[in-house]
C-alpha cells in the first residue's frame, strides 16, 4: 500500500488540512478506510493509526463520517480540478482528451490508496454529503463530455453515444485505483500513456478534416 501522504508531481495530498494533528488523523483515516473499509473502521483504529487518543480525534473531527466526507471532497475536488483543467486547455479535441485521461490515470496510480477511499465509499456518506459529491461527479462527467461532444463537431471522434462513451472513459481510469500497485511493471506515468491510447482508440480518434 502506498502512503496517504507521499508527494507526487509535487502534490502532497492533504496540505490544505490544518492544523497537523487533523492532518494526521486524516490520513491515518484514508489508511484505515483502504484497508479495512469504512464500516469496519473504528475512531480507536484511526486515532491509533495517527498515534493519538480516541479522545484526540473527537476535537478536529465530530463523527467518522465527517472524516469519510472531509477525504472524499477534498479528492473529488482534486479529480474535478484535472478534468476542467484538460477540458479548457488548448489544442484539438483528440489532444485535449489524450491530457485529461493521461493525468487522471496518472493520479489514480499515483495515489491509489487515497483514490480507493474517495472512489469507492460514497455509499457510506450521509444523504446530504453524498449529494454534495454527486454533484461534483456530476461536473467531472460533464467535462469529459464536453470535450467527446467537441471531438465529433470537429469529426475528430466516431462517438454515436456520447453520454454512455462518457461514463466508459471515467469508469475506466477509476478503476485504476483498484489494481495498481507500486510492486508491478509500469509507474503511473506508463499507465496513463497506455490508457490515454486506449481511450483514443476507443473514440475513433483522427486528424481534423482540412479547411
Amino acid at each position: 500500500m502506498d502512503s496517504a501522504e507521499d508527494t507526487v508531481d509535487g502534490y502532497r495530498p492533504w496540505s490544505e488540512v490544518t492544523p497537523d494533528a487533523a492532518r494526521r488523523l486524516l490520513v491515518a483515516a484514508v489508511e484505515a478506510f483502504a484497508e479495512r473499509g469504512y464500516h469496519a473502521t473504528t475512531t480507536r483504529d484511526i486515532a491509533g493509526r495517527a498515534g493519538m487518543s480516541p479522545a484526540a480525534l473527537y476535537i478536529h473531527y465530530k463523527t467518522k463520517e465527517e472524516l469519510l466526507h472531509r477525504i472524499s471532497r477534498i479528492g473529488h475536488d482534486k479529480a474535478l480540478d484535472i478534468l476542467t483543467t484538460a477540458a479548457d486547455g488548448s489544442g484539438c479535441a483528440a489532444e485535449r482528451l489524450d491530457a485529461a485521461v493521461r493525468s487522471f490515470v496518472r493520479w489514480h496510480a499515483a495515489h491509489h490508496t487515497t483514490a480507493r477511499v474517495v472512489q469507492y465509499e460514497l455509499d457510506a456518506l450521509a444523504s446530504e454529503h453524498r449529494s454534495e459529491i454527486v454533484a461534483l461527479r456530476r461536473q467531472s462527467d460533464a467535462a469529459v463530455r464536453r470535450i467527446l461532444t467537441d471531438g465529433v463537431a470537429a469529426g475528430e471522434f466516431d462517438v454515436p453515444d456520447v453520454p454512455g462513451t462518457t461514463l466508459a472513459v471515467l469508469s475506466l481510469c477509476i478503476d485504476v485505483a483498484r489494481w495498481f500497485s507500486v510492486a508491478g511493471q509500469r509507474t503511473p506515468d506508463e499507465v496513463g500513456a497506455l490508457y490515454a491510447d486506449l481511450v483514443l482508440r476507443m473514440v475513433g480518434a483522427r486528424p481534423r478534416p482540412q479547411k
